[in-house]
């Protein structure tokens, strides 16, 4: 689009509120904003009495196209644009990276038979969620610190059927509702326990084992009194080691910042019933010039855009731009009253603090890695004449052209970018040729990123896989568009060019490093996607032949298990309980399986 008819369409904005998007040459979306009136802050990027901080100036040179999305009211404005700025992650909005959801815990109290279990995304189903924990070891330590002492059933069967109870009955780590062997108000009160245990009541749960330690002694069963005073001792432990902030502070997000050189490294603090069950660092380029309102503003809709519990308080320097409508946004996805707080004093205050300080000491120690040094060495060794940001790795995996599979991986800032990892199975190439299945993983997976490579793509492998690499980009984008491609070959290691020249990875330079470590991270992506891919197809081939199992019953088969050796370890029992199976149909499906191995 012409600059005279970018200046057409600014003459036509409507006075409304909505989202707008800014679009290069390229049709790719440069940046989302929401604005109360749209007419007034689109033209605002555009009059030359504009006080845009650089980062919005750098965009604005690059505007060529835009788009309005008229909205009932400024807060439907906001949610579109935290949506829209998800899907596009466009480069000059400020987007919170991070490769996965965070894990809670989520304990089942909308079933009969509650259960624990770790999930990743929140819903509103009637079960009580926990978290979010981080780093995710905490979780596990958690989950089976609570398996080992409360008596909460691991499974995930349906338990509308009596049956047999398993193994972890006779490890005593499961009361085996199953088979009828606890009643649901003495597992209920188990349960209850647990929720107390992770709401953090410390004082309630041991009074109410201390309770019912007292009550089983002064009705001589001794026994059983032992277990409740060796659990109360493991509960006295388990609490003394949680990070304890102020019971009465209940739950928050904290947010500190700090900034320095156009950089800024957000933490972010997680206070769950007083307790800090865990702790994130993000960090930000391309910040100068951005005032503390802006920048709050900005991380505050990204960080709550994704699957994230919002809790009833936000700690923060600061007040975020739009607070009115990010308030009401906040809690309009929490279901009740979210509040935004900037503290002066009190525990709040030490909270903030303590986030200020962390982000401050995290961004020192990034510092001291020496980025942008690694990154001229980089220019030098590509022989490139603009600074690169990201690099992308392709390689293929295959058995003698069986289970067949692509993958590529995104590094970004110092970091492995997993949202953007993709794996193909590869469907179009028969037979055993590398440079086909090459040139099939990068077409396809180029097509899905809708072109939107990295600055750099390494091929692992020599001039052969290189060529065909090029020829699957090709397909798919313009020839100018297509970034700096080399392979990267082993034995010894070096720098494929197009033009044919080779270039030793000697001395182990930095950059030389870095380029070996993103080519074994994409090998190990897809070794272990083609490993998954052969497992399944082993598993389903050998079950193929089994009689009466068809096509449903494998799937399951595939759901529950996860190898051919874990069915053949399973008793009938456990087999016989996975959905559309009976005892008789597992008896002969191991015996089946005995008599092919």
């Amino acid at each position: 689009m012409k600059k005279t008819a970018l200046e057409e369409k600014l003459k036509h904005i409507p006075d409304s509120p909505g989202v707008y998007l800014f679009k290069d040459e390229k049709e790719r979306v440069l940046y989302v904003g929401k604005a109360k009136s749209l007419k007034n802050r689109v033209r605002s990027y555009f009059r030359s009495s504009s006080s845009l901080e650089p980062r919005k100036q750098k965009m604005v040179r690059k505007v060529r196209d835009l788009s309005v999305l008229v909205t009932e009211n400024e807060l439907e404005a906001l949610a579109l644009e935290a949506n829209l700025i998800k899907e596009y992650r466009p480069k000059y909005n400020v987007i919170l990276r991070d490769d996965k959801n965070y894990p809670y815990i989520r304990l089942s109290i909308n079933e009969e038979w509650p259960r624990l279990e770790i999930v990743r995304r929140i819903a509103k189903d009637g079960a009580l969620y926990f978290g979010p924990y981080i780093p995710a070891g905490a979780i596990r330590e958690t989950l089976s610190y609570i398996r080992r002492s409360f008596g909460i059933r691991p499974c995930r069967y349906k338990l509308d059927k009596p049956m047999r109870p398993c193994i972890q009955y006779q490890m005593k780590r499961c009361p085996a509702p199953c088979a009828g062997l606890i009643g649901r108000d003495e597992y209920m009160k188990a349960v209850r326990d647990v929720e107390l245990f992770l709401r953090g009541k410390k004082d309630e749960l041991i009074s109410d084992l201390e309770k019912t330690m007292r009550v089983l002694s002064d009705r001589m069963e001794y026994e059983e009194a032992a277990k409740v005073r060796d659990r109360l001792k493991a509960l006295r432990i388990a609490f003394d080691s949680q990070r304890v902030i102020a019971p009465e502070l209940g739950d928050m997000d904290v947010f500190g910042t700090y900034s320095e050189g156009g950089e800024t490294a957000v933490q972010v603090l997680f206070v769950r019933n007083g307790l800090l069950t865990g702790e994130k660092v993000f960090y930000l380029k391309d910040t100068a010039g951005l005032s503390l309102t802006d920048l709050l503003g900005m991380v505050i809709k990204s960080f709550y855009s994704g699957d994230v519990a919002v809790p009833p308080q936000v700690i923060l320097e600061g007040d975020p731009e739009d607070r009115e409508v990010i308030t009401e946004w906040l809690s309009e996805r929490r279901g009740k009253r979210v509040r935004l707080i900037v503290p002066k004093r009190g525990k709040k205050r030490e909270l903030l603090d303590m986030a200020v300080s962390n982000a401050r000491n995290s961004f020192g120690e990034r510092r001291k890695v020496g980025a942008d040094e690694l990154v001229s060495e980089l220019m030098s060794l590509l022989q490139l004449k603009e600074m690169p940001s990201s690099i992308g790795a392709f390689d293929i995996s295959t058995t003698f052209g069986r289970h067949s599979v692509g993958a590529f991986i995104w590094w970004e800032e110092g970091e492995f970018r997993k949202e953007n990892y993709r794996h193909v199975h590869i469907r179009e190439t028969p037979g055993i040729d590398d440079y086909a299945m090459m040139e099939e993983t990068v077409r396809r997976v180029t097509k899905n990123l809708t072109g939107n490579l990295p600055d750099i793509v390494i091929i692992d492998g020599g001039e052969g896989q290189l060529k065909r690499a090029y020829e699957g980009m090709r397909s798919v984008i313009a020839e100018g568009d297509i970034p700096v491609v080399v392979g990267l070959a082993k034995k010894p290691d070096r720098l494929i060019f197009p033009d044919g020249r080779e270039v030793l990875l000697r001395g182990g330079g930095r950059a030389a490093m870095l380029l070996i470590k993103i080519r074994d991270e994409v090998h190990r992506f897809g070794i272990s996607f083609h490993r998954k891919v052969r497992g399944k197809g082993m598993l389903e081939s050998r079950l193929e032949s089994v009689k009466g199992i068809g096509k449903k019953r494998r799937l399951a088969l595939l759901r529950h298990f996860r190898s051919v050796r874990d069915i053949e370890k399973a008793g009938v029992e456990e087999i016989a309980r996975v959905e559309g199976m009976n005892r008789k149909l597992a008896e002969e499906l191991l015996e089946a399986l005995k008599e092919r191995s």
